[in-house]
C-alpha cells in the first residue's frame, strides 16, 4: 500500500478512536504505530483512565475480531491457550480454542496473574503460535496483545520480569486529562445516552495486513540507522543504569520509526520520528541501579537524557541540493 493511503487510513482511524477516547491523540498514534509495526503494546496507568476503552475502539475502529481476558491469581495457562477435552460421543481428545485465537487481545491487569500464565502469552507475543499438549497452532494474522498495568495497589501483583516486558514493543501512559477534555467526557456520554460506545470499521484485517506491509518500504538512511544504535547503546553506559536496553530496543526503534513516517504519509524516516518513539520505546528496557529511587530517577529521565547529549543526524527531508551551506557543514560534521 502507498504511504499515503497508509497516512490517510491512518489518520481516520484516529479520528474514530477520538471520538471516545477524549484528548490522548498523541498518545494514540503511538498505539497505533505500535499495531502498524506489528508489536503488541503495554498501556500502564491509573485505574480509570481508558486503557480498557481504547482497546475496543481500535478493535472496532481496525475491523478486527477481539476478545478480553481479565487477568487474576487463579488464572491457568490453560485458560489462555485452551486445553484437550474428552468428548464422549466421539471417544477422544478435541482441541477447545482459549481467548487467545484472536486478532486483538485484551490482556487486562496482566500483572495481576501467577508469572506461568504470564508466561502462556509468551510464545504466541513472539512467535504467533501456540503449543499445546505438544501440538502447534498457528495464530491467524494479524495478532496483537494490548496490555494493561496498574502501576498501584502491588499488594497480591507480580510484577512482569524485564524478559517479558522486552516483548513489548512499546509502553504507554496517557495521564489524567485537563477539565475541557474531562468535561467533554461527560458531554458525549449524555449524547450517546448510553454507556457503550460502538465505532464502525475504518478498514478490515486483510486491509490492516497490507497497511503493516506498505511499512517495509520505508526508507532509512544510514545516519538514521546509526542514530537509532547510538540512543540505545547510550542507554547502556548511562551512570544510573543497571542494565541498558537490548539490540531489541534498536529494533524497536527502527519500526516505530517506520510507523510514525506511514502515518505522516513520508516514504522516509527523520530523527524527529526517532524522538517522538524514543521513550515509550526505551524507557521500559531499562533496570536502573537500586540506590536510583533514592534521587528520583525514572527510566523516562533516563531516555530523555540520552536524547539530550545524543546528535541527531540530518534529516532527509530536504534534498541534498537545496541545502543551505550551514546546513551542509552541519552534516559532514555529524559524518
Amino acid at each position: 500500500m502507498d504511504v499515503k493511503e497508509i497516512g490517510r487510513l491512518s489518520a481516520r482511524v484516529l479520528d474514530r478512536v477520538g471520538t471516545v477516547v477524549v484528548g490522548k491523540r498523541s498518545a494514540l498514534e503511538l498505539v497505533l504505530a505500535g499495531i502498524l509495526a506489528g508489536g503488541h503494546v503495554l498501556l500502564e496507568d491509573l485505574p480509570g483512565l481508558g486503557k480498557t476503552l481504547t482497546a475496543r475502539s481500535f478493535a472496532q475502529a481496525l475491523g478486527l475480531d477481539f476478545r478480553r481476558l481479565q487477568f487474576t491469581p487463579d488464572l491457568l495457562p490453560a485458560d489462555v491457550t485452551g486445553s484437550f477435552l474428552y468428548d464422549q460421543r466421539t471417544h477422544d481428545f478435541t482441541f477447545r480454542a482459549g481467548p487467545i485465537f484472536t486478532n486483538f487481545l485484551l490482556a487486562d491487569e496482566i500483572n495481576r496473574t501467577p508469572p506461568k500464565t504470564q508466561a502462556a502469552l509468551l510464545e504466541a507475543m513472539q512467535e504467533k503460535q501456540v503449543s499445546v499438549e505438544g501440538v502447534t497452532y498457528r495464530l491467524d494474522p494479524p495478532f496483537h496483545v494490548l496490555a494493561t498495568a496498574n502501576p498501584i495497589e502491588y499488594e497480591g501483583t507480580y510484577p512482569l520480569p524485564e524478559a517479558q516486558l522486552d516483548r513489548f514493543l512499546l509502553r504507554v501512559s496517557f495521564g489524567y486529562p485537563d477539565p475541557e477534555e474531562e468535561l467533554s467526557v461527560l458531554s458525549r456520554r449524555m449524547e450517546r445516552k448510553r454507556e457503550e460506545s460502538e465505532l464502525d470499521a475504518v478498514v478490515d484485517a486483510q486491509t490492516l495486513l497490507r497497511m503493516q506491509a506498505g511499512l517495509e518500504e520505508i526508507e532509512v538512511e544510514e545516519s538514521i540507522g546509526r542514530y537509532l544504535v547510538a540512543l540505545t547503546a547510550a542507554t547502556r553506559e548511562h551512570h544510573a543504569v543497571l542494565v541498558g536496553a537490548s539490540p531489541r530496543g534498536s529494533l524497536a526503534l527502527l519500526l516505530l520509526s517506520r510507523a510514525r513516517a506511514a502515518m505522516a504519509g513520508r516514504d522516509y524516516v527523520i530523527p524527529e520520528d526517532v524522538k517522538q518513539v524514543a521513550q515509550p520505546a526505551l524507557a521500559h528496557r531499562i533496570t536502573l541501579r537500586p540506590e536510583m529511587w533514592l534521587k528520583r530517577v525514572d527510566p523516562a529521565s533516563v531516555v530523555n537524557d540520552v536524547l539530550a547529549a545524543t546528535p541527531a543526524p540530518m534529516s532527509g527531508a530536504v534534498p541534498y541540493q537545496q541545502r543551505s551551506a550551514a546546513q551542509l557543514d552541519e552534516l559532514e560534521f555529524h559524518r
